[in-house]
């Protein structure tokens, strides 16, 4: 029985973060861990709701009451089969996802909400550190072969579903290495790649094979795949990246964001300087959200000259506004991240109107102006602010405004398939694409979305792909493919 009073007698409190001049100076993870009993105090705060809203906010459904109760009470065996059972990944969820669910909090109505994200990630991590997470391979295999397009987080947890389910699975990376934007995408100081590389140790423990720089569509021909798997699912993410048409996009030193971070990636995982360093660089980032505070911190850690955050909108507010935001509906508050608090400028409700050229074909700055942000008809005006016009010294723009869907391919124009109009790739309730035997999940499916969705649409697509082939039983589906998405900020 939870604690009916565990939130009077404890404040939510997150761990510590490592010092800023120590952890610009490494690549390492910001958070440290919560001692044992200061975990089981915040686990504590969860009151095990009749109604708990904290499932709204996630799409994995994940049994958050019941694997809080297993923390409050040290029972790690029982909290990590909890967690388990929806969720694939709480080590990448744990240290990626926003947490809509803590925005969803019965708790956060009237106080501040469980910490529902650090109880995550620190019953994962225990779970490893005490041999809690081991290999479940299928009893028998099924004879059924299915191949996945896409190691992210859809194809991943896709790949141990239907493993564990008895079918060969066989995972094609483009990349040198698996894990997509997990791996590429995403800086060490969010997620260390050791995570990446022991859950896919269990995988393949688990018989999921692996073929890395391998193009499908082009080294492993469309007819070849169709004729050699039962099924074919593609999670290919959704990386084409938005661009910009504004006067001086072609000089250089003006990149998209995810140019950025994957030469750094790439740089810490060698041991090499990146081929696109901040160093010494005065950098402006075009955008507001994940992707831009990903840039900011990565140019802290090369060594920036100075930093500059646009965001186009105007700076929300720090509290929920409930006329505006009603709980349990995910906020539009201020988002500090830590990379924020490592220094930088962050300016609001600003545009960029021109690159300027240093003669030399290189950009030098970034001529900006105030703007007015509206609604009409359902799309959004941008209006400049006559007379706010200024200049910015920038030897690096990234350009981190969000991302345009699926990449065009050879292999979908060789399966028959073609992208929506928001680039993406339709499907049916059954997760089956046009083409017979070629489903689709993740952001490929939804367009860039939360990771937990990737997952969710991951799992999802693996149970319809095994009742595709005609194996008795069920694999767990939390979502079907008409699902909508969280209305999350821009």
């Amino acid at each position: 029985m939870p604690d009916p009073r565990g939130f009077l007698a404890h404040g939510r409190s997150l761990p510590a973060k490592r010092p800023v001049p120590v952890r610009i100076a490494d690549w390492h993870e910001v958070y440290t861990n919560h001692d044992p009993a200061a975990l089981r105090d915040q686990a504590t705060r969860c009151m095990d709701c009749g109604v708990p809203f904290c499932h709204n906010g996630c799409p994995l459904g994940n049994r958050i009451p019941e694997w809080n109760e297993a923390t409050r009470t040290g029972a790690d065996a029982t909290a990590i089969e909890q967690l388990h059972a929806t969720n694939n990944f709480p080590e990448f969820t744990g240290r990626l996802c926003p947490a809509p669910c803590e925005a969803a909090c019965v708790l956060g109505i009237a106080d501040d909400p469980v910490t529902i994200k650090q109880i995550e990630v620190q019953i994962i991590d225990r779970a490893y550190d005490t041999g809690l997470v081991t290999p479940q391979p299928a009893p028998e295999p099924s004879g059924k072969r299915v191949a996945i397009v896409g190691s992210g987080p859809a194809g991943l947890a896709a790949a141990q579903q239907l493993a564990r389910a008895g079918h060969e699975v066989v995972v094609y990376e483009r990349d040198e290495r698996v894990g997509g934007l997990l791996r590429f995408g995403i800086p060490d100081f969010k997620l260390e790649k050791k995570h990446i590389d022991r859950r896919l140790a269990q995988l393949t423990a688990e018989g999921v094979r692996f073929v890395t720089g391998c193009e499908v569509g082009v080294d492993v021909s469309a007819a070849d795949l169709r004729a050699e798997y039962d099924a074919v699912l593609l999670a290919t993410g959704a990386l084409a990246s938005r661009d910009v048409d504004t006067p001086g996009r072609e000089l250089r030193g003006v990149h998209l964001a995810m140019e950025h971070l994957v030469a750094a990636n790439r740089a810490v995982h060698s041991g090499r300087t990146s081929t696109l360093s901040a160093a010494g660089k005065h950098v402006v980032i075009i955008g507001g959200g994940d992707t831009a505070a990903d840039c900011l911190g990565v140019a802290h850690r090369q060594g920036a000259a100075s930093v500059t955050q646009l965001d186009l909108y105007p700076q929300p507010p720090a509290a929920r506004d409930g006329a505006l935001d009603p709980w349990p509906t995910w906020p539009t508050i201020l988002r500090m991240y830590p990379a924020h608090e490592e220094g930088g400028a962050r300016e609001f409700a600003a545009g960029a109107y021109e690159f300027v050229d240093d003669g030399t074909g290189t950009v030098r700055a970034i001529r900006i102006h105030q703007v007015d942000v509206a609604r009409v008809d359902g799309r959004r005006v941008v209006t400049p602010v006559p007379g706010s016009e200024r200049e910015l010294p920038a030897d690096l723009v990234l350009l981190a405004i969000g991302f345009a869907g699926t990449e065009p391919s050879p292999l979908l124009s060789r399966l028959g398939l073609t992208r929506s109009p928001r680039g993406t790739l339709d499907c049916g309730d059954d997760w089956q694409t046009d083409a017979e035997g070629v489903f689709t999940a993740g952001d490929a499916h939804r367009g860039a979305a939360l990771i937990v969705w990737a997952i969710a649409e991951g799992r999802a697509a693996a149970a319809a792909i095994h009742r595709y082939l005609g194996v008795p039983g069920d694999l767990p589906a939390p979502v079907d493919a008409t699902t909508q998405p969280l209305a999350l900020p821009r």
